[in-house]
């Protein structure tokens, strides 16, 4: 249970960070647009990963896990907010990748990204505020060189957290060529 705990902190935590990058982009996202569809790409994965996470400890604590049924669940907001945030987060990542697959040509796509981005932020707002006082503790656990701070697990956490912002980096490299074909074929089209 610690480990999952670790795990979901280290990638919210990531995730924050990339966030928060994101973030400057988007009043600017016409002339930044490369740096969005980048950051958002490299996202992908490690989203991916806490939502697994996630879902993980949720199914753990439902089906009568010991060690997640003795912590109990989470406040009553955050269970309500938490398939909110799992599908608004699906709804603006797909939106997203959906508008730089088809081209500037459908507006209803970007529409329902704006849409979906909206939703999402709101219910990420009560997400974040409800986690921010363990995540920082949980993000750097296995990270720390610490005698005791060590749980099993360790590395494997370390290298899936790796892993998934390597995959991002590779799709976020991959999406600079999409986002050249999408502006020539907006201009021509």
């Amino acid at each position: 249970m610690e480990g999952n705990a670790r795990l979901t902190g280290t990638a919210g935590a990531v995730i924050f960070v990339l966030l928060a990058i994101e973030g400057v982009t988007i009043p600017f996202v016409q002339r930044l647009l490369s740096a969005h569809v980048f950051l958002g790409m490299l996202l992908v994965p490690i989203v991916a990963l806490k939502i697994a996470s996630t879902v993980y400890r949720f199914a753990r604590y439902y089906r009568g896990g010991n060690d997640y049924s003795a912590k109990g669940p989470p406040p009553l907001v955050l269970r309500l907010a938490g398939p909110l945030v799992i599908a608004s987060t699906i709804a603006v990542f797909a939106t997203g990748i959906a508008a730089i697959a088809v081209g500037r040509s459908s507006r209803w796509i970007l529409q329902a990204h704006k849409a979906s981005f909206i939703v999402w932020f709101g219910v990420m707002v009560v997400h974040v505020l409800g986690h921010i006082l363990e995540t920082p503790a949980l993000a750097v656990a296995d990270w720390r060189m610490r005698q005791g701070s060590k749980l099993d697990g360790t590395a494997i956490r370390r290298a899936l957290v790796v892993g998934t912002l390597a995959a991002g980096l590779v799709l976020a490299v991959l999406s600079l060529g999409w986002i050249d074909t999408w502006r020539h074929a907006s201009r021509h089209g």
